[in-house]
């Protein structure tokens, strides 16, 4: 009937629309719409691509198969899976079962005395729960139906976990804890057993719901061609992690159906933030083309690696490299830099399960100075807290970045933080390239505390164990609001300042830089970031201090150009992004990066500032 609908219609008809098209995506990008519609369609037919979009974090294509990263084990999130091969899974469920019952009787024996035997009791109970007779009965009926093994026991104990909830004894309510306890170590032994049974494929792409750089431990590096994190953004601290491995990265996909596409191919666009689920022959052809002529712009930017750092009137700069995993050393050397600017000394900590003891920290950090030697390292001291958390030394916060990291932390706990220094000092005897640099100042007495106990290492090595050491240059870290107005003061307790932009710019902007929600509102071009720089700036010419850039800005050709407009020439940055900088500013001159940066100071906004960066540039021909 042709009539006018109302609004409310309107908006249920669009709402619906909306629903049905994320599903439709979703079910294309897992299969699932194939096997559903594979005998009406027929076996040839071909099937269409699904494109998932989330953040551009790592520059770079990535094609390779999904291995999906080590997760907390969830029931809830366990995707109904089908197996043609009902009496494999059904002795890999009883493998499981077996290894669960012993941790049952061994924790009961362990507690023998401790409980009563009403509490023991508990125990006998569990284990009789997963026999044939009870749970385990039904996940086997549900297998031999054609569920695997993680399908059937996941819907079996959710089932019996809601039986629980809805009843009306407030005791037995509180049993569907227990239920789903026992449920999640069932889960984590088929889990564990499904993964040791899949070989890793030879390009991997890692997928996860919520990545942090520690995910990168259980994968082998060297195969791993593109990243993709449900949660975070382009200035998390994995992404920073990829863009220094130079692994194409998309974060904050959070349409991705990520549980459901182990084995799959995908391909990870990180220069535009696209997720490819079952490319279409033309797609996949073209992504090679473009990998073919990212590889070629590599090469020939490799030509400028012994290129004096000089624009084409004269003025000189210094390009440094943020590096801190052995990975990306080589790398790093190739580029031709001069120096490390930011050695992020937690990285080694991330892939142990505890603290690494003094001896052992010389050895890591003496390796880093020997490889560098004779140029000079900046070792920023152990900065954890906000989204860098170590498993042995957990910090559960509402809010992160706002509370307990850097160099909090380190004067909370000044036995970490003096082992740290004077293991920073062993390494550098006979070297003397250190340089010892502080996270997260924000007043001044934290400041002093800091250099008081760094000197008290130093005189320790010196005068009691009789070390040759010279005492190494000091810095502090401009990345809190606060430093931002006392740099002088900070400047002259200090050899040299570094300014941190990820973090500046999340604080003077209010976005927490992992929630891709407020993703677009990060950006270190807004006017309030230029102006802070230029304060910066200032502050520290009037008291001599050196300052350099350390932050992701300095490893952008627009940023780095806009840096160096304002007066900034030592900037530090990813291996990946130094030659693609370096190129920038040898084709721009000094009055010209002038210029560019005293007119985009004067615009009101980011983008405004971003399109002027970028025509200028045009312009000059980069």
């Amino acid at each position: 009937t042709q009539r006018r609908f109302a609004a409310e219609e309107e908006a249920f008809v669009v709402t619906v629309c909306a629903q049905l098209s994320g599903a439709i995506a979703h079910a294309e990008a897992t299969g699932a719409l194939r096997r559903l519609a594979s005998a009406d369609l027929g076996a040839g037919r071909k099937q269409r691509e699904a494109i998932f979009h989330g953040i551009p974090s790592s520059p770079g294509v990535g094609i390779g198969h999904v291995v999906l990263a080590q997760q907390t084990v969830d029931l809830y999130s366990v995707p109904e899976r089908f197996s043609e091969d009902p009496d494999t899974e059904v002795e890999i469920f009883r493998q499981a079962l077996k290894a669960v019952k012993r941790d049952m009787q061994n924790l009961g024996g362990g507690l023998q005395g401790k409980l009563n035997s009403e509490e023991l009791a508990l125990f006998d109970v569990f284990i009789r729960m997963l026999d044939d007779t009870s749970l385990g009965g039904e996940v086997i009926e549900a297998i031999k139906t054609g569920h695997t093994a993680q399908s059937a026991w996941s819907s079996v104990i959710l089932k019996h976990v809601r039986t629980f909830q809805e009843m009306d004894d407030p005791y037995l309510r509180e049993r569907a804890a227990d239920v789903d306890g026992l449920g999640k170590r069932v889960l984590s032994y088929l889990v564990a057993t499904n993964r040791q049974d899949i070989p890793l494929p030879r390009r991997i792409v890692l997928v996860g719901e919520d990545l942090s750089a520690t995910a990168l431990a259980d994968i082998p590096v060297n195969r791993l061609v593109g990243i993709i994190s449900l949660r975070g953004s382009s200035n998390s601290h994995l992404a920073i992690v990829a863009r220094a491995l130079g692994i194409p990265t998309v974060m904050g996909a959070i349409d991705v159906p990520w549980t459901e596409l182990e084995g799959e191919e995908l391909i990870v666009d990180g220069f535009n933030g696209h997720v490819v689920s079952r490319a279409s022959r033309t797609l996949r052809r073209s992504y090679l083309q473009r990998q073919k002529e990212e590889k070629i712009l590599i090469q020939d930017l490799q030509k400028l690696r012994d290129v004096p750092c000089k624009t084409p009137d004269g003025s000189s700069f210094s390009l440094w490299v943020n590096t801190g995993l052995r990975q990306d050393t080589i790398a790093s050397l190739r580029s031709g830099a001069e120096a490390v600017g930011l050695f992020r000394t937690e990285i080694p900590f991330l892939s142990r399960s505890s603290f690494p003891t003094e001896d052992e920290q010389v050895a890591i950090y003496r390796e880093h100075l020997e490889t560098f030697a004779p140029r000079p390292v900046t070792m920023r001291t152990l900065d954890i807290g906000g989204d860098k958390d170590l498993p042995y030394f957990p910090i559960d916060e509402e809010n992160p970045f706002l509370g307990w990291r850097g160099i909090r932390i380190s004067l909370d706990h000044p036995e970490i933080f003096l082992v740290q220094i004077r293991a920073l000092l062993r390494a550098s005897e006979g070297l003397d390239n250190l340089r010892i640099m502080l996270p997260m100042i924000s007043t001044i007495t934290e400041l002093d505390d800091a250099l008081d106990l760094i000197k008290r290492a130093h005189k320790e090595l010196v005068s009691e164990d009789g070390y040759n050491i010279m005492m190494p240059p000091i810095g502090a870290m401009i990345e809190v609001p606060a430093a931002v107005y006392q740099v002088a003061e900070i400047g002259q307790r200090v050899d040299f300042l570094s300014i941190g932009t990820n973090d500046l710019v999340q604080y003077l902007l209010a976005v927490d830089r992992n929630n891709p929600r407020v993703a677009g509102l990060y950006d270190a071009f807004h006017p309030s970031v230029l102006r802070a720089l230029k304060i910066i700036f200032e502050q520290a010419e009037s008291v001599g201090c050196q300052l350099s850039v350390c932050g992701e800005m300095a490893g952008s050709p627009h940023g780095a150009v806009l840096l160096f407009g304002m007066g900034y020439k030592n900037l530090s940055m990813s291996a990946t992004a130094l030659l693609r900088v370096k190129a920038t500013l040898l084709a721009t001159s000094s009055d010209q990066a002038r210029e560019i940066a005293s007119r985009a100071s004067l615009m009101t906004d980011a983008s405004s500032v971003a399109d002027f960066v970028s025509q200028s540039l045009e312009e000059i021909g980069c």
